[in-house]
């Protein structure tokens, strides 16, 4: 046997014994997975724009048939809704700083399948208008490590818990978001991959007063990075240690895409 096939061979069993570990994790519950996607359904919440814009459509439905005269074996609908619906991801090309960048097709896979870390700030996120700035950054590098690279940020604050009801969801468009500045120094100065959040947008719902408005749009994409939004069960994530799986469709020209968003990591109590 040559030195490539003993290479090839040493590869095959270390990808088999990683198969089989995780395997035998998910088995015992030492590994979990945990849908961080909200149901998609027509109460689903969907940004409000003011009169004068473009308006996003919201999840809707169309009954093809249900094992009845048009289908007599088959229920199916049709749907139609907004490309940035629910828990969804965005692509660079959803705002102007982005428009050299990818669609959501042209995404590579592999940043789809990427380590995350959880920014916990519920407690002051109980004020709406609450705003996360450089320094709660640092201080949870200073308790759980460095960025890591090519890593998510997922900006837990509760907010998910309105997700029920699509006025207190919105609240009049005073929602928790992210700083200018430290958009802007996530954005650029880090290696960071995007941003997640619980809200309807990666913006505080009152972003589109800052300067620049809507700066996670702004400066995320501007860098070539993504967003993600509407997430769920933040709470049952570690600080450090997730690995994200990303699944928006591949819609070809596509600003975003419904996404659905799996966390996979070892639990210290199966």
């Amino acid at each position: 046997m040559t030195m490539g096939a003993h290479d090839m061979h040493g590869e095959v069993m270390a990808n088999r014994s990683t198969t089989e570990e995780l395997l035998l994790g998910l088995a015992s519950g030492r590994i979990r997975i945990v849908d961080l996607t909200a149901p998609l359904h027509e109460k689903t919440p969907i940004i409000r724009l003011p009169p004068e814009r473009g308006q996003p459509w919201p999840f809707s439905r169309e009954l093809i048939s249900r094992y009845d005269d048009k289908g007599p074996h088959v229920y199916w609908n049709n749907i139609k809704m907004c490309e940035h619906t629910g828990t969804h991801f965005d692509a660079p090309i959803h705002w102007l700083t982005g428009r050299d960048f990818d669609d959501v097709s042209q995404v590579p896979v592999q940043r789809l399948v990427a380590p995350a870390i959880v920014i916990d700030l519920t407690e002051e996120a109980g004020n709406p208008s609450f705003l996360l700035e450089r320094r709660h950054v640092e201080r949870w590098c200073e308790q759980h490590g460095p960025l890591p690279d090519g890593a998510w940020l997922l900006y837990r604050t509760g907010w998910s818990r309105h997700g029920h009801d699509t006025d207190e969801f919105l609240n009049d468009g005073v929602t928790p978001g992210v700083h200018p500045q430290c958009a802007q120094w996530l954005a650029e100065q880090t290696a960071i991959l995007g941003i997640g959040v619980e809200t309807v947008g990666t913006d505080a719902g009152q972003a589109g007063s800052f300067d620049p408005a809507y700066p996670c749009h702004w400066y995320f994409h501007g860098a070539n990075k993504y967003g993600l939004t509407q997430l769920r069960n933040l709470a049952l994530l570690p600080p450090r240690g997730t690995m994200l799986i990303v699944a928006p469709l591949p819609i070809v020209g596509g600003s975003g895409s419904p996404a659905r968003v799996m966390a996979i990591f070892e639990s210290e109590t199966p």
